[in-house]
């Protein structure tokens, strides 16, 4: 009777140790993002402890939302470039969750002053202006242009003149002892998943703030340029119901874990969205929509954006409207959204400069 006592509290401890181990969902930091969004549910950006890799956008009366529509879906999101920092698109992330998403993105928690959003903006943008774009307004009314072959000149100089400095200053510091300093850190496609397992693990513990607010039925994934590689990477898994691949494609590259051969593994609706000819990642959405399978639904659009899209305007303009619209179609099942993807009459009312595209509906 002994050691079945003892035998019984040894795996009521070993139980315990194990639910231990799930940590809570803590908000340390959080910021509002041009004012929350034009969504009825204001979104806040948030970090929290307990998921120190990602930064969380999501409607700051959460409860609220739950209340008058149920649990909220979540959205995935990777960065461009596959950098570890999503403020570059944080408009965009703003403004999809206060239309009600829990949006994880990886990156940890990091903050960026308007000034500092645009001036990073300004030089995107004039450096790189796509040749089909008519004109460009940032979010603070500016109007972007080109860069001059003076400025672009000056540019160069300065690239030039800072890399003589740092060829001398190596020179003059060979024969010191080096510091050996860390790579920095890369994002991996398993970090969108990881995400997914955290919201998990809170939405089923009853001491979680999140607890009983998420729909894991209503799961998407996004990611930009390099980013959506890592959605491709990840896509295979049965939670995810959506993707959404904005400016970017496989083509005949292998880049973040993902290449062409990714393309069979896809279950779900997808929507790939690119800046036209001006965006670098045309060739290969235009080679991903042909080679996509005849049993997945897929809608191709081409804007005049070029590569950076609509990101720095404000709520990160067409964009973020297309993105909103088709997780609402995809996820919450408002039919009347679907009218952007599939009404010509629709597309070609509002959206005169974009090319639509769609197979397998």
């Amino acid at each position: 009777m002994i050691a079945m006592n003892t035998k019984k509290m040894l795996l009521l401890a070993a139980a315990l140790l194990t639910a231990g181990t799930v940590c809570l969902a803590q908000t340390e930091q959080s910021q509002v993002i041009e004012n929350g969004g034009t969504g009825p549910y204001k979104s806040v950006a948030i970090g929290d402890k307990s998921l120190p890799t990602h930064m969380i956008y999501r409607p700051q009366d959460l409860k609220a939302y739950v209340e008058k529509n149920g649990r909220i879906p979540v959205l995935l999101y990777a960065n461009g470039a596959c950098a570890n920092n999503s403020l570059e698109i944080s408009r965009l992330l703003s403004e999809v969750a206060s239309y009600g998403y829990f949006i994880l993105a990886i990156g940890p928690y990091d903050t960026l002053s308007d000034e500092r959003f645009y001036a990073q903006w300004r030089g995107v943008m004039r450096g790189g202006y796509p040749e089909t774009k008519r004109e460009a307004i940032m979010g603070n009314g500016e109007r972007l242009t080109p860069y001059t072959e003076a400025e672009r000149a000056a540019l160069a100089a300065e690239r030039e003149a800072a890399r003589k400095a740092a060829a001398e200053a190596a020179r003059k510091n060979r024969n010191k002892k080096n510091t050996a300093v860390p790579a920095p850190f890369r994002t991996y496609a398993r970090q969108l998943l990881e995400a997914l397992d955290w919201i998990t693990d809170q939405n089923g513990n009853d001491q979680s703030e999140y607890y009983h607010l998420i729909d894991l039925e209503k799961v998407a994934a996004m990611g930009q340029s390099c980013g959506g590689a890592q959605v491709l990477a990840v896509a295979h898994d049965p939670r995810i119901k959506t993707c959404l691949i904005f400016n970017s494609g496989m083509g005949e590259m292998e880049m973040s874990g993902a290449s062409k051969k990714s393309l069979a593994n896809l279950h779900t609706p997808m929507l790939y969205l690119n800046g036209g000819t001006a965006d670098i990642a045309f060739n290969n959405a235009n080679g991903d929509y042909g080679r996509i399978m005849d049993n997945i639904p897929v809608v191709k659009i081409s804007t005049l954006d070029g590569h950076h899209g609509t990101y720095y305007e404000k709520n990160a303009g067409k964009y973020a409207v297309a993105a909103r619209m088709w997780l609402n179609w995809q996820l919450k099942g408002e039919v009347s959204d679907a009218a952007l993807f599939m009404n010509e009459d629709y597309e070609k009312s509002f959206y005169p400069d974009w090319t639509f595209e769609r197979k397998n509906w």
